[in-house]
C-alpha cells in the first residue's frame, strides 16, 4: 500500500510503498477514501524535515541538552551515531482519516466491516486505529466532510475548557483551519464571536459564519478593537489557535480579556507571558491537550478502557461523535473550508511548496476499494543460496533500528525479512539495510522454509510466544531480552528448546563486551568472587509499557537480567537464591530502585543495585569485581581499571558488546558448536530475575530453579 512520510533527513516527503498493516486485538482496520492536511501541524514537521542539522537542534534545544548528556555518559562517536540513526527515521504523516472498515479486532463490538468510521489515521491506504480513536460517520455525512472529525475535536477540545456560556463573547486568534471551525462551534454554542488573522480571504470567510472578523496588521490594534467590541469590558475568553514564535499573542490575549477572563491555547505560541498582564485581573490560563481526555493515555488509547461517562462526559471518542454530530445537524459546515481535492498519487501538489500554501484544507482522495494491500513487500531483490543461517527479524522499534539491524548487518548477516505491526518501519528499515521484505504478518516469516533463524525484538510481552513458535517452526532463535515474563513461560520454552533441536540466545550482550571478557581471562582460575553491580538506570515514566507488568514486566525483570546474566558469566556458576529489596510499599506494583543479592552454587556473591532516581550526567553501569585481594572496575563498558593484576586495565570508545555477540552468534549458526551462552545459564538468569519478583512479594529467599 502507498503511505505519505517525512524523511527527516532528506528533507523529502515520500508516498512509499509499505506493507499494509494486519488487524490485530482492540483495534479496526480501515481502507481509507479520504483524509484531511493538516497544513498547521504537517507544515511545522515537513519544514523541520527539511531544515539544517544546526536549525534542528535550535529547534529542539531539549533535545540538545540530551545530547550532551549522552556525550559525557557514552562518548562523542556512540552519542553521534545514534543521533544520525534517530534522524534517519521517517515520520507518518497525517491524523484525519475517513474511510471503511475491513477489519475488525478481538474484543470490538461496536464496529462490523463495512462501516463507514472516521479515526487519527495517517496518510496511507490502509491504517490500524485502536477503537477509542474511531466513530461512525453518520448517513448524511461524507467521507469527505467527515475527515475533518480530528481536527474539529481539536478546536471542540479548546471550547470545553473556555466553559463558555449563552452569550459570552469569546476570540478566537487566528483564523487558519481550527480557527474557523472552532469560531463555528461557538456560534453553536450560543456565543458572541471575535475574530482576527492577517489572511484577507480568512478573515471572510469567518465573516460568512457571523464571526465580528477583522485582518490584523501592523497598523491595526487587536486589544483595542475587542475592547471597542465589548463596549470596553474585553473578552469573557480567548482561544488561541494561531501558531508564532512571538509572545506578543499571549500578552495580548491577557490585555483583551475581562477580569477573572479565560485564555485557552490550542495552537503553538511563544509563552514567555508576563506576570503583570494575568495578576491585574486574575485571568486563567490553560493549554488544551489535543482531542480530549485520554489522549496519550495509553490504557484508553491502546487497551480500549473508557472513563465512566458520569466522570468523563467528553473523552476524546466522544468528542469525535459531538463533531460528527454537528456535521450531520448541520451546525459545522466545512465543505466551505475544503480548498483542493487532490488525488493520492499527486500527493506533492499539496506538499511540494506546503509552506508558503494559502490553503485552507486540502483533502487527499484515495484509489476505488479493488486494489489490494499486500501485507508483505518487496524491496530489494535478493538471492540467499549461498546462506547458512537466513534471519528474518521480528520487530522494527528504536532499539532493532538504532542497535540490532546495523550490526547484523556491518557482519553481513543475511536478513530476508523485516516484521513490524503497521508495516512503515519495518519497510523504511528494509529499504535503509537493502532487505529483501519488509512485512506486517510475523507468520510470512516462520512459514519461509528458506528462513532457518529469527530475531525476535518487540515488546516483553510477546517474546515467549513468539520464541515457542519460532522453535515449533525449526527456527534458531535470538531473542532480545528478558526471555519471558513469568516462570510458566520459561518453562514452556525449556520443553520447546529440547524438542527443536535448533539453539535459543537471549541478548545478554554485555558478557560480550571486549571489557567483560578480559575481566572474565583475568579471573581464569580465581574461585568464588563478590560482584557489586551498580545501574544508573534513570527515570522513565510511569505510563511506559515498560512499567506494565503484563507487557514490559517491570524493570527489573526487563533490564536488571542484563547483571544477572553478567555476574553468572564471571562467576562460571549459576544463582541458587535470590532476596531483592525495592523501594515501595505494594509487591503488587512496578518497581525501578531495588537491590538484589544473589547466592551462587559455588559460594559467589553478587549484589545488583538498579535504581532510577540518579542523575543523568553520571555513568550508567559500574561493575566491582573482588577477588583473592585484587579489584576490577568496569566503568560504564568505556574504562577497566585493575588493582592487584599485572595488567593495568584498558579503556576505548563504548561497547557493550552487540558485536562481538553477533559475530559469535554468526559463527555458530555458520560453523556448529556450542551455543554462545549455554542454555544453563540463559534459562538460570530468566529465573533468578524472575525469582527476585517473588522474594519482593514474600520478603524472603527464594531458590530458584535448576
Amino acid at each position: 500500500m502507498k503511505q505519505i512520510i517525512q524523511d527527516l533527513q532528506s528533507g523529502n516527503t515520500i508516498l512509499a510503498d509499505v506493507p499494509a498493516p494486519i488487524v490485530k486485538r482492540g483495534a479496526v482496520l480501515i481502507r481509507t477514501q479520504a483524509s484531511l492536511v493538516s497544513l498547521g501541524t504537517e507544515k511545522m514537521l515537513v519544514e523541520f524535515g527539511k531544515a539544517s542539522l544546526i536549525d534542528k537542534a535550535r529547534q529542539q534545544p531539549d533535545r540538545v541538552k540530551q545530547v550532551l548528556d549522552k556525550i559525557k555518559t557514552d562518548g562523542l562517536m556512540p552519542t553521534l551515531d545514534a543521533v544520525f540513526k534517530k534522524l534517519g527515521e521517517p515520520l507518518p504523516l497525517g491524523y484525519c482519516n475517513a474511510g471503511e472498515v475491513i477489519g475488525v479486532g478481538e474484543d470490538v463490538s461496536e464496529f462490523r466491516i463495512g462501516d463507514r468510521v472516521v479515526s487519527n489515521g495517517p496518510h496511507a491506504e490502509v491504517v490500524l486505529v485502536p477503537k477509542n480513536l474511531v466513530a461512525h460517520i453518520p448517513e448524511n455525512v461524507s467521507y469527505e466532510e467527515g475527515s475533518f472529525t480530528v481536527v474539529s475535536a481539536i478546536g471542540l477540545q479548546g471550547i470545553r475548557l473556555i466553559n463558555p456560556t449563552f452569550g459570552e463573547t469569546v476570540v478566537v486568534i487566528g483564523l487558519g483551519l481550527i480557527g474557523l471551525i472552532t469560531s463555528q462551534l461557538l456560534k453553536a454554542n450560543g456565543c458572541r464571536v471575535i475574530g482576527y488573522d492577517f489572511d484577507e480571504s480568512k478573515v471572510k470567510l469567518a465573516a460568512s459564519f457571523g464571526v465580528a472578523a477583522f485582518q490584523s496588521s501592523a497598523e491595526t490594534d487587536p486589544v483595542k478593537i475587542v475592547l471597542e467590541h465589548t463596549k470596553g469590558i474585553g473578552a469573557d475568553g480567548v482561544i488561541i489557535t494561531a501558531s508564532t514564535q512571538s509572545n506578543e499573542v499571549i500578552s495580548q490575549a491577557a490585555q483583551m480579556s475581562r477580569k477573572k477572563g479565560r485564555v485557552v491555547l490550542v495552537g503553538v505560541i511563544g509563552l514567555d507571558i508576563k506576570r503583570a498582564d494575568f495578576f491585574e485581573k486574575e485571568l486563567s490560563f490553560q493549554v488544551s491537550c489535543s482531542y480530549g481526555p485520554g489522549r496519550y493515555d495509553e490504557l484508553y488509547e491502546q487497551k480500549g478502557s473508557d472513563y465512566p461517562i458520569g466522570y468523563v462526559r467528553w473523552t476524546e471518542k466522544r468528542n469525535f461523535e459531538a463533531v460528527l454530530d454537528a456535521l450531520a445537524g448541520g451546525t459545522l459546515h466545512v465543505k466551505p473550508l475544503i480548498t483542493e481535492i487532490v488525488p493520492l498519487p499527486d500527493f506533492n501538489n499539496i506538499y511540494s511548496d506546503i509552506g508558503k500554501s494559502r490553503s485552507i484544507a486540502s483533502i487527499l482522495k484515495y484509489p476505488a476499494e479493488s486494489s489490494v494491500a499486500s501485507n508483505t513487500v518487496a524491496i530489494t531483490p535478493s538471492s540467499f543460496e549461498k546462506s547458512k543461517a537466513v534471519f528474518g527479524v521480528i520487530g522494527a522499534g528504536n532499539f532493532t533500528k538504532m542497535v540490532i539491524v546495523p550490526t547484523m548487518r556491518k557482519l553481513d548477516y543475511a536478513i530476508k525479512y523485516i516484521v513490524s505491526e503497521k508495516g512503515l518501519s519495518a519497510s523504511m528499515l528494509a529499504k535503509k539495510y537493502k532487505v529483501a521484505f519488509a512485512t506486517s504478518d510475523y507468520k510470512e516469516v516462520l512459514n519461509d522454509k528458506e528462513v532457518n533463524a529469527v530475531a525476535i525484538t518487540v515488546r516483553h510481552n510477546a517474546h515467549a510466544r513468539l520464541v515457542i513458535e519460532s522453535l515449533k517452526a525449526g527456527k534458531h532463535v535470538f531473542v532480545e531480552k528478558p526471555l519471558a515474563l513469568t516462570s510458566e513461560e520459561v518453562n514452556e520454552i525449556e520443553s520447546a528448546y529440547r524438542e527443536s533441536g535448533k539453539t535459543l540466545t537471549v541478548g545478554f550482550n554485555r558478557r560480550f563486551s571486549p571489557f567483560a571478557i578480559k575481566a572474565k581471562e583475568l579471573l581464569k582460575g580465581s574461585g568464588p568472587i563478590n560482584v557489586i553491580a551498580n545501574m544508573n538506570a534513570g527515570f522513565i515514566p510511569a505510563n511506559s509499557w515498560v512499567h506494565d507488568l503484563k507487557v514490559g514486566g517491570g524493570r527489573i525483570v526487563g533490564e536488571a537480567c542484563h547483571l544477572v546474566d553478567l555476574i553468572t558469566y564471571f562467576s562460571g556458576s549459576l544463582v541458587k537464591e535470590v532476596v531483592m529489596a525495592a523501594a515501595g510499599n505494594n509487591p503488587n506494583e512496578t518497581t525501578d530502585n531495588a537491590t538484589l543479592l544473589l547466592k551462587y552454587e559455588d559460594g559467589s556473591l553478587g549484589v545488583i543495585n538498579y535504581f532510577s532516581n540518579g542523575s543523568k550526567s553520571y555513568a550508567k553501569e559500574r561493575v566491582e569485581i573482588y577477588s583473592q585481594g585484587r579489584n576490577i572496575i568496569i566503568d560504564n563498558y568505556r574504562k577497566l581499571s585493575c588493582f592487584g593484576f599485572s595488567s593495568s586495565g584498558m579503556s576505548k570508545s563504548q561497547d557493550k558488546g552487540h558485536y562481538n555477540q553477533f559475530k559469535m552468534l554468526q559463527s555458530r549458526l555458520q560453523d556448529g558448536g556450542k551455543e554462545v551462552i549455554p542454555i544453563s545459564e540463559t534459562l538460570n538468569t530468566s529465573r533468578a530475575v524472575l525469582a527476585a519478583i517473588e522474594s519482593f512479594k514474600t520478603g524472603s529467599w527464594v531458590s530458584v530453579k535448576q
